[in-house]
């Protein structure tokens, strides 16, 4: 679905990323994991077409990113970034209705004809009905980000990027949050791209990660190939205790101090 081949970008002498190869197919769920500085955030801007590339070509289908309009992108393609929708005083659902942007025309009509049923449909999976005429920036943390995962769905995409949604959330909201992204997974066969710091998380719920390092690739590959005590010390640099999941075997990390 996704071919990313030598992809580079730099920024005067910095180089970011630095000629990756990667490929995503249709409804994978890959996380993109490594230490801060590695090129994650810098990987997401370029998937999403926000910046350029300064070296290589990403594809979609079989058509280069930079020839897909903006609102083509914003069609097929989602972002939902770690600090979701900045807390602005709309009703929930006028918030839940901008996700439906890029399909209003220039007299701003909807090409949906049935535009209140999904929006219902999706105040229902995500439990929004009782928040649906509260302020948004009267809400807490975790409710805020799954109204931002409403707005998206709202969007339809066929491509869901998530830039460390789960930062600023307590573990009772992280979790709420990824079954949510796995429940429409699921549902309607969405690609999923996600940055995660949660190594544990991004075990628990991605079929295979990324793992970057001073802007290269150093593996790819599910979870139990990846997240191994050698591969996650050299990345970053830690002395790492991995064990498996007592309910389903997936790699989990523990840290050891250094004293």
């Amino acid at each position: 679905m996704i071919e990313v081949s030598g992809v580079g970008k730099q920024y005067g002498d910095i180089t970011a990323l630095n000629r990756l190869d990667w490929a995503i197919g249709e409804g994978e769920w890959w996380g993109i994991i490594g230490p801060n500085g590695s090129g994650k955030s810098t990987l997401m801007r370029l998937l999403s077409g926000v910046e350029q590339l300064s070296e290589g070509a990403i594809t979609i289908r079989g058509v280069n990113i930079a020839d897909y309009s903006r609102k083509q992108l914003s069609r097929m393609m989602a972002v939902l970034q770690q600090e979701g929708i900045a807390p602005v005083h709309y009703p929930v659902r006028e918030v839940l209705e901008m996700g439906r942007y890029p399909y209003l025309d220039w007299l701003g009509r909807d090409s949906k004809d049935d535009v209140d049923t999904l929006i219902e449909g999706i105040m229902d999976k995500l439990e929004l009905h009782d928040l649906a005429e509260r302020p948004l920036d009267e809400l807490s943390g975790g409710q805020r980000q799954r109204v931002a995962l409403g707005q998206v769905m709202a969007q339809e995409p066929q491509i869901l990027l998530l830039d460390e949604p789960t930062t600023f959330l307590d573990i009772h909201y992280q979790q709420q949050f990824m079954e949510l992204v796995a429940k429409w997974r699921k549902e309607a066969g969405i690609t999923v791209i996600a940055v995660l710091h949660d190594l544990n998380l991004a075990a628990l719920y991605c079929d295979k990660l990324l793992v970057l390092r001073d802007g290269r690739a150093v593996g790819s590959g599910t979870p139990a190939e990846m997240l191994t005590a050698e591969r996650i010390g050299y990345v970053y640099e830690v002395d790492p205790v991995v064990v498996a999941h007592p309910s389903n075997g997936v790699p989990q990390i523990l840290l050891t101090r250094q004293v």
